[in-house]
């Protein structure tokens, strides 16, 4: 590698991570929203986990609270990355996404900037998900914790992608509040939070597997209940099946998102 291309990647990893940062710190004065984003995630847990315990328990024989956490905690990654790209409609409107244009950087550099950053944020929340999970005795163990690690990271790199597709294609903040919860709130019925869907007619399986949040919630709870009882009943599907078909969406969405992204900068 010459001296240019060592100088290039450096600056380009630089404002990769200021982008991130900037995220990051808004998250940090913003402690209102931290807290609301926590809100719904352990409104599920604590609630549908102890009302669903009866039925759940008796059909999968799996703890409904513990079930309910690997759902909740997919779809909080997932959905947290996600309406964080929204910040690119925001900048988009104050203009600041033209200044870090003019900055001598790749615009996948600050694409990619803004998924790091968020998926800081979305991570951040997650471990309070984990937190008041094991308040209402969820039955997790640190082993466990540490192997839903890299599961994590796929559901927000998805998130990321997913919300860059969709909010570089909508022309201001006003249609992205209106859209995202459209195409986000489905998946959750869809994609198995609750519980592993099963017994579905044959169109509505369809429908279920082209939500993209069904192969992150079912690689979460690959990871969790590996080498545990209940991992058949918990899991619908192979785990490199879901790793391979999210990472392939991930590569798409944010190939298509950012050139979304790039086509609709030029013409403001």
């Amino acid at each position: 590698m010459t001296a240019a291309q060592r100088s290039r990647l450096g600056r380009e990893l630089f404002a990769l991570l200021a982008v991130a940062q900037r995220d990051v710190t808004k998250l940090l004065r913003d402690r209102v929203r931290l807290g609301v984003s926590l809100a719904f995630p352990i409104l599920l847990i604590a609630g549908l986990g102890t009302v669903l315990e009866p039925t759940v328990g008796r059909v999968t024989g799996l703890d409904s609270v513990t079930l309910m956490f690997t759902g909740v905690l997919a779809a909080t990654l997932f959905q947290s990355t996600a309406a964080g790209m929204m910040s690119l409609i925001e900048d988009r409107a104050t203009d600041f996404s033209r200044v870090l244009f003019v900055a001598p950087v790749s615009r996948l550099t600050i694409i990619g900037g803004k998924i790091v950053g968020e998926s800081l944020v979305a991570l951040v929340q997650g471990l309070g998900v984990v937190a008041f999970a094991v308040v209402f005795r969820a039955q997790i163990g640190a082993a466990q914790v540490l192997d839903l690690i890299l599961p994590a990271l796929a559901c927000c790199l998805l998130g990321g992608a997913f919300g860059v597709a969709t909010l570089s294609a909508l022309p201001n903040q006003r249609a992205a509040l209106q859209v995202l919860p459209f195409l986000i709130l489905p998946q959750y019925f869809l994609a198995g939070v609750v519980a592993p869907l099963r017994g579905m007619p044959g169109w509505l399986d369809l429908v279920a597997w082209a939500m993209p949040l069904r192969y992150a919630v079912d690689l979460v709870r690959a990871a969790f209940y590996a080498g545990r009882p209940g991992y058949g009943a918990a899991v619908a599907e192979s785990p490199l099946l879901d790793a391979a078909v999210m990472a392939g969406l991930s590569a798409i969405l944010l190939i298509l998102g950012a050139a979304l992204f790039v086509q609709r900068e030029r013409r403001g």
